[in-house]
Parts: C-alpha cells; sequence; structure tokens
C-alpha cells in the first residue's frame, strides 16, 4: 500500500469537513442576520412607527416646498374677501386688482381652479364643482358646518367634521369651510415673492427691465444709485430675508473654517508628543494620547451644548466645539503619521549639521504634509455641514435659521432654500479643497 492511498481518507475526510462547514456557516450567517433584522423590526417599534406615518402630510409638505399657495378667504366677522399670496398680509392683492381667475362682486365670489373646478361663494355657502364627482356643498352656521354630498360614499379626499369641512381633491386644489370662513386654496409652481418683495415697485420686471433699470439715470431712490436699490430690494426681502440667510451662511462658513484650523494649530504640536518616535516619555505620550481620547470621544454636540452653557449662544461656541472633537481626531491622525516617517531622511538632514527645528522643518514636515493636509481640507468640508447641525442647538449660523423655517407649515420653501444653499456652499468647499489638494501636495 502507498503513502497516496492511506493519505487518500484522510484528505478526503478533511475535504468533506471543509464543505459541511462552509455550508452550515452559509445557512447560520444568513440565519442570523435575519434574527437581528427581525429583533430591531419589533425592537425599534418600526411597525408602531408605519401606523402613525402620515403619507399625505409628507406629499403636502413636499408641495408646498416647491410651489406657492393663493389664498381666497372670506371672513364672517366682517364679510369680506382677502386674496393674497401664502396668507401673509404682506402679498395681499387690491380687490381691484385680483388675479384673473378670480372674481368678486360683494358678499358673493367665483373662483376657477382649472380643469373645470370651479367653487362659487354665495353668502355663506361654497358650492365645489368637481368633475367626474359633483358638487361639494358647505354651508357655515353659527353652530359649525352643514355638508351636502352627492350621492354615495364620500371619498377620501373629503374630510366631513361638524366643524370643518376639508375638501382637497388633488393636490393643488382645495377648499376649507369653518364657522368662521370659506378659505379657498389654488397651487401654483416655483417660488414667488423671492426676488423681491410683493410690494416693491420691482415686483414683476423681467432681467431686461432690472438691467435697462441698473442702467438708467433716472433713479428710483434720489438718496441711493438703482443698482444699490435692486440690491437692497433683493436683500430686505422680508419673506425670504436674503440678507439675513447670507449673513448666516457666512457664519457657518467661518464657523467651520475657524474651528478646524485651531484644531490643526493645536493638533499638529501635540501629535509630536503622542509620536513614539518623538517622546521618549512613556507618561507624556499616555498622558497626550488619552488627551486626544477625551477631546474625540466627547461628541461635538455635547461640546457644543456645553459651551452654550458656558458662554451663552453665538457663532463661537460652535467654533470652539468643532476645535475641542478635531483637535483629539486630527491629532491621533498626525501622530500616526509621525510614526510612519521614513528616518532616513530625517539621519540626512541631520548629517548636514541641521539642529533640532531644521531636522523637524526638512526632514519630517514635508513627510507628513500629504497627510496634514488632506485631513484638515477633508474635516473642513465634514465641518461646514457639521456647523449647520450645531448652529441649530442654539450657536447660530445657517442651522439657527433652518430650524425657525421648520416650526411652522408655512415656510417649507425657505427651508427648501435654506437646504440648497447649505448643499451648494460643500459642493464649493469640496471643489475649493480639491483644488487644494492639487496645488499643495502634487504641485499642480
Amino acid at each position: 500500500m502507498t503513502v497516496d492511498t492511506l493519505e487518500t481518507p484522510v484528505t478526503q475526510a478533511l475535504v468533506w469537513n471543509q464543505v459541511r462547514r462552509r455550508a452550515w456557516l452559509t445557512v447560520v450567517v444568513p440565519l442570523a442576520i435575519f434574527t437581528y433584522l427581525v429583533y430591531t423590526w419589533f425592537a425599534f417599534g418600526v411597525p408602531e412607527l408605519l401606523s402613525r406615518a402620515q403619507p399625505e402630510r409628507a406629499v403636502i409638505l413636499a408641495t408646498d416646498s416647491v410651489a406657492y399657495k393663493v389664498h381666497v378667504t372670506k371672513s364672517f366677522r366682517d364679510n369680506e374677501f382677502e386674496v393674497a399670496i401664502e396668507g401673509e398680509r404682506t402679498a395681499t392683492y387690491d380687490n381691484a386688482k385680483v388675479p384673473d381667475w378670480v372674481q368678486l362682486s360683494g358678499e358673493n365670489g367665483v373662483v376657477d381652479l382649472g380643469d373645470g373646478y370651479r367653487v362659487e361663494i354665495d353668502g355663506r355657502t361654497a358650492l365645489f364643482t368637481i368633475p367626474g364627482y359633483g358638487v361639494v356643498e358647505g354651508t357655515a352656521t353659527a353652530d359649525g358646518v352643514e355638508t351636502v354630498l352627492p350621492a354615495g360614499p364620500a371619498p377620501d379626499w373629503i374630510k366631513i367634521d361638524p366643524r370643518k369641512l376639508d375638501v382637497r381633491p388633488t393636490l393643488d386644489r382645495r377648499l376649507q369651510v369653518t364657522k368662521t370662513k370659506i378659505e379657498v386654496h389654488n397651487y401654483f409652481g416655483g417660488w414667488e415673492n423671492f426676488w423681491f418683495p410683493f410690494r416693491s415697485p420691482l415686483y414683476g420686471m423681467s432681467f431686461s427691465q432690472l438691467y435697462a433699470l441698473a442702467l438708467s439715470s433716472d433713479r428710483m431712490d434720489p438718496e441711493t444709485s438703482n443698482i444699490w436699490f435692486i440690491v437692497n430690494e433683493f436683500l430686505e426681502n422680508p419673506d425670504w430675508q436674503h440678507g439675513k440667510v447670507l449673513t448666516a451662511l457666512f457664519e457657518t462658513i467661518m464657523m467651520a473654517v475657524l474651528g478646524t484650523l485651531t484644531a490643526a494649530f493645536f493638533g499638529l504640536p501635540l501629535a509630536f508628543l503622542a509620536a513614539r518616535n518623538f517622546t521618549p516619555s512613556k507618561l507624556l505620550r499616555f498622558g497626550t494620547r488619552r488627551l486626544f481620547d477625551f477631546l474625540r470621544g466627547i461628541d461635538m454636540l455635547i461640546w457644543s451644548l456645553i459651551f452654550i452653557r458656558a458662554f451663552g449662544l453665538g457663532p463661537l461656541t460652535g467654533a470652539l466645539a468643532i476645535a475641542f472633537t478635531d483637535t483629539g481626531s486630527l491629532g491621533k491622525l498626525f501622530s500616526e503619521a509621525l510614526e510612519n516617517i521614513d528616518n532616513k531622511q530625517v539621519e540626512g538632514v541631520r548629517a548636514t549639521g541641521a539642529n533640532q527645528i531644521q531636522r523637524y522643518r526638512y526632514g519630517v514636515i514635508p513627510q507628513i504634509l500629504p497627510v496634514f493636509v488632506s485631513q484638515v481640507l477633508y474635516y473642513l468640508e465634514s465641518n461646514t455641514r457639521s456647523a449647520t447641525v450645531i448652529g441649530a442647538l442654539g450657536a447660530g449660523g445657517i442651522g439657527l435659521l433652518l430650524v425657525e423655517t421648520m416650526k411652522t407649515s408655512r415656510d417649507w420653501e425657505n427651508t427648501s432654500y435654506i437646504i440648497i444653499l447649505t448643499i451648494i456652499v460643500v459642493i464649493l468647499m469640496d471643489q475649493t479643497s480639491g483644488w487644494l489638494r492639487r496645488k499643495l501636495i502634487e504641485g499642480k
């Protein structure tokens, strides 16, 4: 009997055991993952969360963020009509200059919502003609609302309550009747009043008209030039507050820049104390590394809350929170880069008779410069987003404005505006940091 013959059964057994082990892992690992997902599904209360979800409200908020609505309201307190954009008092049409789809006559009115949808207001009664369904009638009384519907079950888009009638057959058309008023909403795409206020003399002007006005010698305001008048009307827009938003955005950028540069300024020298090949004292290295752990172990948001308590609200608290957290993170990264440098380059500089500072300058810094620049720029990009979140807690900047616009359901277009500006800033920071990396590291 040969050696190969003796080894064949053993080899086959080993191969069979490996096959069975792999098959066992193939079954157990997916089963374990599935069990974990099932556990988290119930432990995190996902069924209850889905039961409380309001997808129709999410659709309405999404619509409000990309469109504006015109309210046609009849108040029974004074029996007068009001036609306003987004319901704002400053954007109210004069009764003699209402949109052409609104017709008013004393206490009565007709609102043409397009495509056959039509609301007739007769005294305290509203008749909503809906193509393919019929006429919904709602009458305001002293006790509430009396509703009359076509025969058959009421569709889901009609909400009937003794105190309120809410009819919304489409996303861009809506009727509400209560005992105090009748209100019709008509939606239009875009952001109304974005450039200039409703009452501004520049409202509704085209770009060519604004360009001609800017070059004109006939001043709109005798105290200022037309160019500055146009800029001022844009920045002082009370609905969009462009000037306030741009100032807050600048604060957010400065918060991120100041915090990141401060962290890099302190993190680099501390990294030398934490590097094994630069600090022979174990006690000093241990203390510096634990300092890094302490600084980055406390989340940036927690640092922000601490500094808000200590120094009050303001961008400085956000910059300090970023600086403290990133000093720990950048210090650790820099110390690891220092421990991995090539000592031959340092010895070569020493052989020229250079002192210790010169050895660091010409033998160490050039080796860690790519890591230093890359990490600082990356953290600068990340901190631009973090500064927005910190600002929402009270540190100021664009984050605080973002929270303010989300407190009500009317300002979701302003929320979208701020989010878009934040994304643009992050993209610009990314492009700028990439350009700086190529300039400083690759020499291009």
